[in-house]
This record gives C-alpha cells, structure tokens and sequence, in this order.
C-alpha cells in the first residue's frame, strides 16, 4: 500500500478529505505521518484523534527543519507527500527527492506563486471579475505552483460572488480533486 504524510500549517482539510476516502475505502493508501509547522495547529489533533503519528517540525524545534522534515519522511517509508495548505516552501532538496503534491485554490498558471494562497486568491479573482476559478492539483518543484499539473477542476463565480462564497465552492471542489488524484496515483 502507498504510504502518504501530510503536511499542513492549520487545519489541514485535505488531510481531512484523504481520511475520509480511506474510511470509505475509496483510496487504497495508508495515511502514515504528519508534519506541521504550526504546534497549534488542528491537524495534529486530528492526526492524533486517528492515531496518525504527528510532528511538530520549525526553525524552534530543529536548526534545520527541512533536513528533520526528510528523515521522518525516510523513517516512515513515504512515497507521496501532499501538502494540505502548509505555509513554508520547501528546499529543493525536498522536492527533487519525494514526490511532493499541492493544492492550489485556483486555475494555474493564473494566481500562484509567493503570497497566492487562500482568501488573497479569491480575492484576485473576484477583483478581476473572473468567469471562473478552480482547484489545481499539481507536482510541487522548487518555484512556488509551477509543477505539473495533474488535474484542475473549474467553477463558474455568480454575478455577486464574494470572497467567502467562492472560498466555499472551492473547498469543496478541493476535496474531491484531492480525492480523485489520489485514486491515480
């Protein structure tokens, strides 16, 4: 079975979306690690409540957390690691070694890279009338939403879309595309 960690910075609802396909038995992975940044963060609890091993891994716990972030990787056999809004960018080191998977709440190439995440994506859309938006599922490399896209899945914005209702529409179309390539791989 491919074994897959998570990384997330907050609350982590791919993460969420990958537990629920495996509850289902929709995904024949095994959710073996995750790692955040942020000891606050929900996803821990999460992970912990579904006995998922869990880790707090920052520039406070570890002089260099991406050389950390590798060797839990290697300890826990990780084929895939998806980041399910994790906040820091990864070192080449990573991303040329694991096969590393993002979300992005938006059609790429449009609206990526540093500072392009969450409500300031939406809010570039809505502030350019966009006729669409979407979810793009891609490979991660050392530039922020330039790896090869797998799969994007689109919606159409309504005459008075608004910042929250087009994030709503996009967490769930999240979900599902998360899910979908996760059946690929």
């Amino acid at each position: 079975m491919t074994k897959v960690a998570v990384l997330s910075s907050h609350n982590g609802s791919g993460f969420n979306a990958l537990y629920e396909a495996l509850i289902k038995k929709e995904l024949n992975i095994e959710l073996v690690l995750v790692i955040s940044n942020n000891q606050n963060a929900l996803v821990l609890q999460n992970a912990a409540n579904y006995a998922i091993d869990n880790f707090v891994v920052n520039s406070k716990t570890d002089a260099n957390p991406d050389e950390k972030i590798a060797l839990l990787l290697k300890e826990y056999g990780c084929e895939y690691i998806f980041l399910s809004g994790y906040m820091k960018k990864l070192s080449s080191t990573l991303t040329r070694n694991f096969n590393i998977i993002n979300s992005h709440p938006a059609l790429l190439p449009n609206y990526g890279g540093e500072g392009m995440y969450g409500r300031y994506v939406h809010e570039a859309v809505i502030k350019n009338r966009e006729k669409e938006s979407g979810v793009t599922i891609h490979k991660v490399n050392e530039n922020y939403d330039e790896g090869e896209i797998l799969l994007q899945k689109k919606v159409t914005l309504s005459e008075d879309e608004s910042v929250e209702s087009l994030e709503k529409k996009i967490k769930m179309l999240e979900q599902l595309a998360i899910v979908e390539v996760f059946k690929n791989i």
